[in-house]
């Protein structure tokens, strides 16, 4: 009896021991305020032999022989066509998405606050109860009004009729804004900034519907609605020239891309002389275009999932040659090369995406009449 109780005394002490191990261990991982060790865009591979130390490397530049081997597989995989029948988090990527002074504000903000982060998937997270502060705000000084910038709409453009967000003086759109990912932490941010409006579009009805039954949405300082971008003749819920910044993340390439260069030239459109268009989507010879087996491809480098999307992968050239049609000139305009590692299954993959910046230019170039009108000293 002695040994039997001794024994089970002993068992109960190294199951109590590992699960405080265990405890302890899931603490220290899901610390949501810890920082990362290297920021992003700064962790580099110089030592081959430690690959699989992190998830992700930075700036990969490529050897010929992988340029070689990408180029040869996406080549095998366009070998069969679909046929025709069948066809069918971002702050720290774009600081450009806040006015200039709320962007030094939030710089400051963010060294003591993690609400807002970017993940893995280049999308937004949001913690419940973050839009409380905001909504304070304009209760305090807008009422209970579910359009409070209403109020004065249309002196700032003439008799241009009412429409929602006309008296903010500065403007964000977000083409194909899904469930509202990196919505609700835009908003997060710019709910604390009076004379800002956030527009969010989707093509997608049920989406938009989502973003609007969250308890987050008001329309106080954004407006959400369905819209087609390939449509040219579909008016926007707005005029043209009064975007400040256009946000275009991951939706071009799911465009055909005989259609691309008339939605490009339309955003175009919306934005205001200094408005900058932001863009950030899949690049040439990324590890999801290797992926594909024969039989998924539409054109060349312009591919069908599985559940029927479907995807093009670009070059910054065809990013410049597309965005300078349409009138905007280049501010930024790279290939973001990252080697994305599964330590677990110890898988490297070759991730390639396209990150530009383009600017509506201030004077307009093509009437030389209202270029001396607007700066008469020239």
């Amino acid at each position: 009896k002695c040994v039997f109780r001794s024994l089970n005394t002993m068992n109960f002490i190294t199951r109590l021991s590992a699960l405080y191990l265990r405890k302890n261990k899931m603490q220290h991982r899901h610390q949501s305020n810890r920082r990362p060790a290297v920021p992003l865009g700064s962790r580099i591979l110089t030592d081959p032999s430690k690959v699989f130390e992190h998830n992700m490397w930075d700036h990969m530049q490529w050897s010929q022989e992988e340029e070689e081997n990408a180029k040869k597989k996406a080549t095998e995989n366009s070998l069969v066509k679909v046929q025709s029948e069948d066809q069918g988090n971002k702050f720290q990527m774009f600081p450009e998405i806040l006015p200039e002074k709320r962007r030094q504000e939030f710089k400051t903000e963010k060294r003591s606050s993690e609400h807002t982060k970017i993940n893995n998937d280049n999308s937004f997270s949001l913690k419940n109860g973050l839009f409380e502060e905001g909504e304070k705000y304009w209760k305090k000084n807008y009422g209970d009004s579910d359009n409070p910038q209403g109020q004065n709409c249309g002196k700032e453009l003439g008799m241009v009729e009412s429409f929602p967000g006309c008296d903010a003086t500065y403007r964000i759109l977000e083409v194909g804004c899904g469930a509202g990912n990196s919505v609700f932490p835009i908003l997060k941010v710019l709910c604390n900034t009076p004379g800002t409006f956030l527009y969010c579009c989707d093509f997608a009805s049920g989406a938009v519907e989502l973003i609007k039954s969250h308890s987050c949405y008001n329309s106080a300082w954004c407006s959400a609605f369905v819209h087609d971008v390939c449509d040219d003749a579909l008016p926007y819920p707005f005029p043209d020239e009064i975007l400040d910044v256009i946000l275009l993340v991951f939706v071009l390439s799911t465009i055909h891309p005989d259609r691309m260069q008339g939605v490009v030239n339309r955003l175009a459109k919306l934005l205001k002389p200094g408005g900058m268009l932001l863009f950030r989507d899949y690049g040439r010879y990324d590890t999801a275009q290797l992926r594909f087996k024969k039989g998924h491809c539409l054109s060349e480098n312009f591919y069908v999932r599985g559940d029927g999307t479907r995807v093009y992968f670009f070059t910054k050239d065809e990013i410049w040659n597309m965005f300078n049609v349409a009138g905007l000139t280049e501010v930024q305009n790279l290939v973001d090369r990252r080697l994305q590692v599964n330590r677990k299954k110890k898988v490297k993959m070759q991730r390639v995406w396209i990150q530009s910046k383009f600017q509506k230019p201030l004077l307009s170039l093509h009437n030389p009449e209202e270029t001396t009108k607007r700066h008469p000293c020239k």
